[in-house]
């Protein structure tokens, strides 16, 4: 039995989600806890539950999926797994906190790790699914089972992921929604902002989608 909590980060109100199945194995996906509430919230329910994180997973590399993930490191000695399209913007964390937030960050942060096509804990595996286009290395992660689609920035409820950043194209994210909304109308969209939708509630009312 799949059991997926959210929690939602940072100035940005970032979706970080939480995986696991009924070994008590976990993956947590697009860590950005920032404060330190946020940490302790996702550290409480690890331990309220008894779950054991044996992958953190990325979407893409950008800071606000990233901000937990020193501390993730050093909770659980996990690396974040991103694809190695992205491994430059992974290296370049602590130039993204200084253009985009004014901040400086604090502490040591992991090298990354490359992600393979798949992501395998306790009786399940996540798909990855390449969708460049907000990032060249977005992707997204299918989970078969249960017709879940985690999207991070590629697909919004009524919205996509911006593609005006450094290595973002309009062109290619149009191709990576077309491939993935081919999963069909009832596979459930948990995205990297905003609350969750559907395939076929986005094909319906998203303008960036159409039949």
């Amino acid at each position: 039995m799949i059991q997926c909590k959210t929690f939602v980060c940072n100035m940005l109100q970032e979706n970080c989600y939480v995986l696991s199945d009924e070994t008590n194995e976990c993956v947590i996906i697009d860590c950005g806890a920032f404060y330190t509430e946020e940490q302790d919230d996702i550290q409480s329910y690890l331990k309220e539950k008894h779950l054991r994180p044996v992958r953190l997973i990325a979407t893409h590399g950008h800071l606000d999926h990233h901000f937990g993930d020193a501390f993730i490191h050093a909770a659980f000695g996990l690396q974040p797994e991103v694809a190695e399209e992205d491994h430059s913007l992974m290296r370049n964390l602590e130039r993204q906190a200084e253009t985009f937030y004014g901040i400086k960050l604090e502490g040591q942060y992991p090298e990354p790790t490359a992600l393979g096509d798949t992501v395998s804990f306790g009786n399940h595996t996540l798909t990855v699914i390449k969708t460049p286009g907000h990032s060249p290395g977005s992707v997204c992660l299918y989970l078969k089972d249960e017709d879940l689609l985690f999207t991070g920035d590629t697909l919004f409820r009524r919205s996509i992921g911006r593609t005006d950043f450094k290595g973002g194209s309009m062109m290619q994210i149009i191709q990576s929604l077309r491939r993935i909304v081919q999963l069909g109308d009832d596979t459930s969209v948990l995205p990297g902002h905003g609350p969750a939708t559907t395939i076929g509630e986005e094909l319906a009312h998203n303008p960036y989608l159409e039949r």
